[in-house]
């Protein structure tokens, strides 16, 4: 049986690529909040060249990307964060999309709920069970609804119904934590299957910590049971060499200590105490590797 022939990544290539697109965005806007290598949000209602038009500032940038890399690049304007990030995959890989005001709240209501930016598999199920599958069964549950099943993102799901998000774009946004999980289509009963997920996982927070030169002092297993019942397992090295963390990601000794009494529907890694990477900081955990549910 042929195999297949893999590139090696190119880690230094895509920062500095990435370091390219971040100072054309520079040239219009200090209000940039990084999400990846090549996605984040502009707020250009006042911006360095006094340009009035955000289609137009948009069409300059994603010029600019061009002449300058010579990629494409796709995005999205609205009047608020979530419209403009469902925006720009409206015209995917080399165009743009708009979303006025006038029209955000109609856009919102043609949706189903999986495809909101943020929703993942696991959250548009538990939507399911309670009867919301689209924009305006969403709508129809009350705040209080909402956050009783959903908690603090109960709020942020009652809004973006209604085509409202308030949050703004933070330049100086802290990333306290990397992770990456995924919730599966049948349970897995067994643990070596459960390894073989997990080590997917472990190469896709690795990929990413590589790219951004991130180092971290503590691993966290996080598994969720059939019936729901979470579960999580950290180790924390006492320096943050990055060959030790390298090497305590590939530990396998993590799901040993776990039970298989049920099915695992969830498997997460998360790495948290950071260093190193842009925007990083010793604090508490939280999620960034999204969408996570």
């Amino acid at each position: 049986m042929s195999r297949p022939d893999f590139v090696p990544p190119r880690f230094d290539v895509y920062r500095a690529v990435s370091q390219q697109i971040r100072e054309i965005f520079a040239e219009y806007t200090s209000l940039i909040e990084p999400l990846s290598l090549d996605e984040a949000y502009l707020d250009v209602t006042e911006n360095l060249k006094g340009m009035e038009i955000a289609t137009v500032i948009a069409e300059e940038i994603r010029k600019k990307i061009k002449a300058t890399t010579g990629l494409n690049a796709s995005a999205g304007i609205s009047y608020n964060k979530f419209l403009a990030r469902m925006a720009s995959d409206l015209n995917k890989p080399n165009g743009q999309a708009v979303i006025s005001p006038k029209n955000g709240p109609g856009f919102v209501e043609a949706l189903v709920v999986k495809k909101f930016h943020g929703v993942g598999s696991a959250t548009a199920e538990r939507m399911k069970r309670h009867g919301i599958e689209t924009d305006l069964d969403l709508k129809s549950k009350s705040l209080e609804f909402l956050q009783e099943h959903f908690g603090k993102s109960g709020s942020y799901f009652y809004g973006i119904a209604r085509g409202i998000d308030e949050r703004r774009v933070n330049p100086d946004r802290i990333r306290k934590s990397v992770g990456a999980e995924d919730t599966f289509s049948k349970d897995i009963h067994d643990l070596e299957p459960a390894r073989q997920e997990l080590v997917l996982l472990v190469e896709k927070v690795w990929r990413h910590c590589e790219a951004h030169g991130i180092s971290a002092k503590t691993v966290t297993v996080k598994i969720k049971y059939s019936d729901f019942t979470p579960a999580t397992r950290s180790k924390t090295i006492p320096n943050r060499s990055r060959e030790r963390l390298k090497s305590l990601m590939r530990l396998r000794d993590f799901l040993h200590r776990y039970p298989f009494k049920l099915g695992v529907r969830l498997l997460g890694v998360t790495l948290s105490s950071l260093s190193g990477g842009e925007g990083t900081t010793e604090v508490p955990q939280l999620d960034l590797f999204g969408p996570i549910d």
